[in-house]
């Protein structure tokens, strides 16, 4: 019995270490080249950095993000890519995003109503699936200069 209650009792311990709290992933943003698109459609190749802060490697089968420009959302992108963020390390991974008419237009109204100097904040939500404890999620959130992005539109 004694036995039987210092095994369980070890395997608990070893059990709680493999779900000790982490760190959060670090994404950045390191690059945007357009894709080809489709009618009404605008398509971009989103390149994020990826690191991991954490002394255990992430594995990932799947991404999934979307950004919010002004409050508003405005692009989604999903991958099937797999592969592993070493422990301490980092990666890059390429995501492909659709950036749908209705969405620019809303962005465009909203950039005309204010006001030219004004930041416009921004949201980038993503989570990479997979993994032994299952889903990483991610974001990173800021403001962005409206000036360069009135010029864009």
């Amino acid at each position: 019995m004694r036995t039987l209650l210092a095994t369980s009792l070890t395997l608990l311990l070893s059990g709680c270490a493999l779900f000790s709290p982490s760190d959060p992933v670090t994404v950045n943003v390191v690059g945007i080249d357009p894709l080809p698109g489709q009618d009404l459609e605008a398509r971009m190749a989103v390149h994020l950095r990826l690191q991991n802060p954490n002394d255990r490697p992430i594995d990932y089968d799947g991404v999934a993000l979307s950004l919010e420009i002004n409050g508003q959302p405005l692009a989604n992108g999903v991958s099937d890519q797999h592969g592993q963020v070493a422990r301490y390390g980092e990666a890059m991974l390429t995501v492909p995003v659709s950036i749908s008419a209705f969405s620019v237009l809303r962005q465009a109204v909203g950039f005309a109503a204010a006001s030219p100097a004004a930041p416009v904040p921004y949201v980038l939500r993503g989570k990479l699936s997979g993994g032994l404890l299952g889903t990483v999620r991610f974001k990173d959130s800021g403001m962005l200069d409206s000036s360069a992005w009135n010029a864009a539109w």
